[in-house]
């Protein structure tokens, strides 16, 4: 059969098998920021996540939804939106870098070590998005005897009566 057309790589695995090992390795990238792995895989993972970055940087419900299901924990999804996206607001594309690292010593497999680009610990975190929070300014406290001293209950009002009608027969 000819190969022309068929893009990706097919890791010797079916399909569902191939999506969920893509699913895992994206997951443990956001997770843990940096993973090892072998040279195909990573060069499938890296426009994985970077599309998936791309839709956390916009933020919004349909697009946070898209990465949840991009993702296999909603944890790493919401580190992804909240946290890592905000910090890589400057940079347009290219957030992944890839390095050749060493052979695996029993089949001899280049391993890769997969990256973000910008170091994401010292960017700041954006703020929640939210009302913004306006300084108030609480009343002056008045003595301390003034605020223990108990109040006198207050003299309570008879309730009115009401008529009451009476029922025709």
């Amino acid at each position: 059969m000819h190969r022309h057309g068929y893009q990706g790589r097919k890791l010797h695995r079916e399909r569902d098998e191939r999506e969920a090992l893509i699913k895992g390795l994206a997951d443990s990238l956001v997770k843990y920021e940096s993973i090892e792995t072998t040279l195909p895989k990573a060069k499938e993972v890296v426009p994985y996540v970077e599309k998936l970055i791309t839709k956390a940087k916009k933020g919004d419900l349909h697009n946070r939804r898209l990465v949840i299901s991009g993702l296999q924990t909603l944890a790493s999804a919401h580190k992804l939106v909240d946290e890592i996206a905000p910090k890589l607001k400057s940079r347009a594309s290219g957030h992944l870098r890839i390095t050749k690292t060493t052979f695996r010593r029993g089949d001899h497999a280049q391993l890769a070590r997969v990256s973000f680009v910008d170091d994401l610990t010292s960017a700041p975190v954006a703020k929640a998005a939210g009302k913004p929070k306006v300084a108030t300014k609480k009343p002056a406290a008045t003595t301390v005897k003034a605020a223990t001293k108990p109040k006198k209950a207050a003299a309570k009002k008879p309730a009115a009566k009401k008529p009451v009608k009476e029922a025709k027969k």
